[in-house]
Formats: C-alpha cells, structure tokens, sequence
C-alpha cells in the first residue's frame, strides 16, 4: 500500500477510536451510571474513576489529531499502537465485569488499531 493511503487509513482508524474513547470518558463524567455495571451506585469514587479515564483520553485524542492534521505518520504510529493497547486493556475490564459488548468492541476496535498502525509502518514511500 502507498504511504499516503496506509497514513488515510490509520488517521481514519485511529481518530475514531481516540474519539471514541473520549467521548466515552465525557459521558463518565457527565453520568457515571453509563459507565457502571447494572445495579450500581454513582458515587464519588465513581466520579474519580471517570476523571482518570478523561486524563487519559482527553490528551490522547487532542495528541493523535495533531498528528493527523499535521501529517505526522511516526507520530500517528506511536499513537496509533498506544490507542490499540488501551483497547485491549479496556477489553479486560469487559472480561472481568462480564459484558459481551464491553469486551467484544474494545477487542474488534483493538484489532483494527494495531491491523491499521501495521499497514502505515510498513507503507512504501
């Protein structure tokens, strides 16, 4: 694949997948009960949870459309590799809390991360 269609592909791949996780630690921090099991009580260590996955995400996704908007593929590589790791670690916490759709889309997504970061590294110049 060229380079120019291997860097498409992964800033497609990976700017959704960094916004998704944002949004998703948004919506933890707007309404932590979406984040939690069923059953669950909001508390404030529910809130503080929310807050470290925004820290996380929330730079994340500003550091990886940087890298997009500015072509930056090494950049958009690290990141890209990174942003499937975390997928793969939030795929763990589906596991452990039992829910299909909070282990089998982290794990797809995942997937695809590191497939997408694969192509653009080994992309002809």
């Amino acid at each position: 694949m060229q380079f120019k269609n291997a860097l498409r592909l992964a800033s497609a791949v990976t700017g959704a997948n960094v916004l998704i996780l944002a949004s998703l630690a948004v919506v933890g921090l707007v309404d932590p009960l979406y984040m939690l099991p069923a059953g669950s009580v909001a508390n404030d260590a529910a809130f503080t949870f929310a807050l470290y996955a925004a820290a996380r995400s929330i730079p994340l996704a500003v550091f990886v459309l940087v890298s997009i908007f500015m072509r930056f593929g090494r950049m958009l590589t690290v990141l890209g590799f990174l942003a499937g790791i975390i997928q793969f670690a939030d795929m763990w916490v589906g596991i452990y809390e039992g829910d299909l759709g909070k282990t089998v889309g982290p794990f797809a997504l995942g997937c695809l991360q590191l497939y997408a970061v694969w192509v653009l590294q080994h992309a002809k110049r």
